[in-house]
């Protein structure tokens, strides 16, 4: 049987953690803009941004494919700036059983923590994912500096 695994990617930021938390937060939807070459579409399927409880579909480019998953935002902690996104539908169940990524923000850095069960032996480590947080992470810090 497999065992939850867990894998975390740093990146270092400049500006305030509020502000990428805010953006997690509120501004998922910008991706496709910020970063066309990872984000065909985020949309907001349910509930209200910002909220526990929502759903988001993410269509997205992950080494050279194409994938789409719907994601639940399971928790956001304001006093630890974090925020626990779950994916429960799309081609990445095939791979994981479970995949849950925590983005927590702290003064310099931001911090992904991604929980996995792979859905069998040949599934792979998911570092792709973990790099693909970490360059969008400090592609976000940049844009978001720009917007001062």
């Amino acid at each position: 049987m497999a065992q939850i695994a867990k894998i975390e990617a740093k990146a270092e930021i400049k500006c305030s953690p509020a502000k990428v938390f805010d953006f997690f937060k509120y501004k998922l939807k910008q991706f496709p803009n910020l970063y066309p070459q990872a984000f065909n579409k985020v949309e907001l399927l349910e509930g209200e941004e910002g909220q526990a409880g929502n759903i988001i579909h993410f269509e997205y480019v992950i080494g050279n494919e194409t994938m789409a998953a719907k994601v639940k935002t399971e928790a956001i902690n304001e006093g630890e700036k974090s925020i626990t996104f779950r994916t429960f539908e799309g081609e990445i169940m095939q791979i994981y059983t479970t995949f849950v990524a925590k983005v927590t923000l702290a003064d310099g850095y931001v911090t992904w923590s991604i929980e996995y069960e792979k859905a069998n032996d040949s599934a792979p480590t998911p570092d792709n994912y973990a790099t693909l947080t970490a360059k969008i992470t400090k592609g976000l810090d940049a844009y978001l500096l720009s917007q001062i």
